[in-house]
């Protein structure tokens, strides 16, 4: 994990962003749109992994294609590397994907099946314009084959000729074809077996630590975020709620939401088992979210006040928490 350090460089810096999604209907009355994400900000570090948590459908995969201007955000600014990536031209933004890429959830659908491993991870090269002669972008399939566990005797090979776990190590090698300062990990081991997932992880960290790299791991497994990453980010119904070290996170917790989260897992590392929180209700439509603390609805110590919109707001350093009553709830323990 990323040594901590008293000045660390910021490779990308998000202020609230949202991509708010138009709801098509009657012409008449005021639009409604769905609040995928809303006002989310948040920095991650150089050389650091940040996971970021949440049930399906809170908004984890919208924002890591938003930030990315994979998906265009309704507002927001976000710097990467210093550079304004609301600002950029599509062209710009072409150059700068070399620096950025995602390993996506599926390693079924996200090859072509009718290219082989070759073409396959040559692609972004071709793109980007590097390794200009096809012996140079050879000799660089080759390596990245060794570096994520292949050979290269699997380099003509198709797609379908690989087991889940294979597959998921070429797109590894893929995004990492283009030499990138960042890689987006969109539920990498989700749709592996359970034999393989540890084998895929421990590659990912491995990578992360030889080449220096920076992650946005998004995951809904806590066991598997608590020995990866070195901070968490918490997610609800668009919101970030809770955003700390991972000692923070998994050693003191302190929104209801991810409190509720942490008990909910069958065990989660060194800290143990916790006492279970059942939450109430159901998770309010984005297109109709809550007043206040979008929380409320389901919290068991929601109160009066949380009509109102919390405010993000440090509870020691690098510990950020959206929550009116925290401060309260931790007190009592």
């Amino acid at each position: 994990m990323m040594e901590q350090t008293e000045q660390r460089k910021i490779l990308l810096q998000a202020r609230d962003v949202c991509k708010w999604y138009p709801i098509k209907g009657l012409s008449f009355g005021p639009k409604r749109h769905v609040q995928a994400v809303d006002h989310v900000s948040f920095d991650l570090y150089q050389g650091e992994i940040l996971g970021l948590v949440g049930e399906s459908g809170c908004g984890k995969t919208t924002l890591a294609r938003t930030v990315l201007r994979l998906i265009e955000p309704t507002s927001g600014s976000v710097l990467f590397d210093g550079k304004d990536l609301m600002a950029q031209s599509k062209g710009q933004m072409r150059a700068l994907r070399k620096d950025m890429q995602i390993v996506f959830q599926d390693p079924y659908s996200s090859l072509h099946p009718r290219m082989t491993v070759r073409q396959i991870i040559e692609e972004p090269m071709k793109i980007q314009g590097l390794y200009p002669d096809a012996a140079q972008r050879k000799a660089r399939v080759s390596d990245l084959l060794k570096m994520v566990g292949l050979n290269d005797s699997h380099m003509d090979r198709y797609p379908h000729e690989f087991s889940g776990g294979q597959r998921q190590r070429i797109v590894i090698a893929r995004a990492l074809a283009t030499e990138p300062k960042l890689i987006i990990c969109d539920e990498p081991v989700s749709a592996l077996d359970v034999s393989v997932r540890a084998q895929i992880l421990n590659l990912l960290r491995d990578l992360q630590e030889k080449l220096r790299l920076t992650y946005l791991f998004i995951s809904h497994d806590l066991s598997v975020v608590e020995h990866l990453c070195d901070r968490v980010a918490i997610m609800y119904l668009g919101h970030m709620v809770e955003l700390g070290s991972n000692e923070d996170i998994f050693g003191h917790a302190l929104h209801p939401y991810t409190k509720a989260l942490l008990s909910a897992a069958p065990q989660v590392g060194q800290f143990g088992r916790r006492d279970r929180i059942l939450l109430e209700g159901d998770i309010p439509s984005p297109a109709d979210p809550p007043s206040g603390c979008r929380f409320r609805t389901r919290c068991p110590y929601a109160a009066e006040g949380c009509s109102q919109v919390p405010q993000w707001e440090e509870y020691s350093e690098g510990h950020f928490v959206l929550c009116h009553r925290f401060r309260e709830l931790d007190q009592q323990g």
